[in-house]
């Protein structure tokens, strides 16, 4: 989340994806082409585990990443490897239901979410994907403290309407993992944006739309300001949310700085060891969920089913590096440098945009996106999204979904 863009909160979208209901259609299963991934210990967590579990997979002797190096110590748990499966996938079905955001939601799906796992620049990048392997591509990207499950409900609804739909998790979260021990931990904003670039070269993927939110809406905005030419269309939930790091040496007001409060956390040796902590890290980043959507009654298996991503032995060193970067405490890679400069200017976008404003998003900038508005030079829709919060494609996935399908019209 940046300090400058960002959005207020509201509305329950429910379980999503992994819930499975009654009246749904069910597509026959699908044949695991690659990669997927056993089911989490959810009886340690106090809930029964959920019947969309897959099996496991035997751990291989695979060692923790090299913390010492990066001066941290190193995490309790162990990291696996993967053998690649023989078995179907299973049927994933989104319940049909009333449509409070329009016709997007009225149908009944089942959609295969295939977990998927490809080498991408610094990267072993694991991703989920759905729909035809032929359709028109769109990346979603989730963005702090989310992971894939924010487009649970929405991703399928794509693929429904003929998409290819990729979510990829972002370097540090879930079971995307550094290819050597040597990278750096580093989350500045070329870096991540970068990670998308590599990632869509990996998929030969010449040109995607783009939606994201936080994090991800941040990187979607810098590949369509750098890379117009890879880009068909922007989603951008919070507006334009390119950092400048010297402008956020700037104070706000008592009240905007209050909503950043672990921002300042994370610059601390304090905020650094409870993220190390999976107890500290778990009900810390439950609390910036219950802060930024004040309106969405999640229930707990529905944080639970996301905060698995947060176990990722990279992730302390993530989440923290990111945000000490944008406050200018910690610095980047030379390697970036150039993409910093340019992105210090505010280049403006192009490509055909959607932006969205939820309107109880705590971080949502005033005056109905007019802040931001020259960043936007292609064809450009905006709307602000009532009774919603920070993030808005699993609390609103209508409306998540209804953006995406007019920036492909614009």
């Amino acid at each position: 989340m940046d300090r400058r863009s960002f959005h207020r909160a509201g509305v329950a979208a429910g379980a999503g994806l992994f819930t499975a209901a009654a009246g749904g259609r069910a597509y026959p299963a699908q044949e695991y082409g690659t990669q997927a991934y056993g089911p989490q210990a959810y009886e340690a967590q106090g809930y029964p585990a959920p019947a969309y579990a897959v099996p496991t997979y035997e751990p291989h002797g695979y060692e923790t990443q090299g913390y010492g190096a990066h001066g941290y110590p190193a995490p309790a748990y162990m990291v696996p490897t993967y053998s690649a499966p023989a078995h179907a996938a299973p049927a994933y079905v989104v319940p049909p239901r009333t449509a409070p955001y329009g016709a997007v939601l009225s149908d009944g799906l089942a959609v295969p979410w295939t977990l998927r796992q490809v080498v991408a620049g610094d990267l072993n990048v694991c991703y989920a994907e759905c729909g035809p392997p032929d359709g028109p591509v769109v990346v979603c990207l989730h963005g702090w403290p989310y992971d894939i499950h924010s487009f649970a409900e929405a991703a399928p609804l794509l693929a429904a309407r003929g998409y290819r739909v990729l979510v990829p998790y972002l370097r540090g979260h879930g079971r995307t993992r550094f290819r050597s021990e040597q990278i750096p931990r580093n989350a500045q904003q070329a870096a991540v944006a970068r990670d998308l670039i590599a990632l869509l070269d990996a998929l030969g993927v010449s040109s995607a739309l783009l939606a994201g939110f936080d994090w991800g809406a941040r990187t979607a905005a810098i590949v369509a300001a750098l890379r117009p030419d890879r880009v068909k269309a922007l989603v951008s939930v919070g507006g334009y949310l390119i950092t400048d790091v010297h402008a956020q040496a700037d104070p706000l007001g008592a009240e905007a700085e209050h909503a950043w409060w672990y921002q300042y956390y994370f610059t601390t040796e304090r905020g650094r060891r409870a993220l190390l902590d999976r107890r500290l890290r778990r009900d810390l980043c439950r609390l910036v969920w219950q802060t930024v959507s004040p309106g969405w009654q999640f229930e707990e298996q529905v944080f639970d089913r996301t905060a698995t991503a947060f176990d990722n032995p990279d992730y302390p060193e993530i989440v923290a590096h990111n945000y000490r970067w944008r406050l200018g405490l910690a610095g980047g890679e030379r390697r970036y440098d150039a993409d910093e400069r340019r992105l210090a200017d505010r280049p403006v976008i192009t490509v055909p945009a959607v932006v969205l404003d939820p309107a109880l998003d705590p971080f949502t900038a005033p005056g109905r996106g007019r802040s931001y508005r020259d960043r936007f030079v292609g064809p450009y829709l905006h709307r602000t999204v009532d009774g919603v919060g920070h993030n808005l494609p699993q609390e609103a996935p209508g409306e998540f979904v209804r953006a995406v399908l007019d920036a492909d019209r614009l």
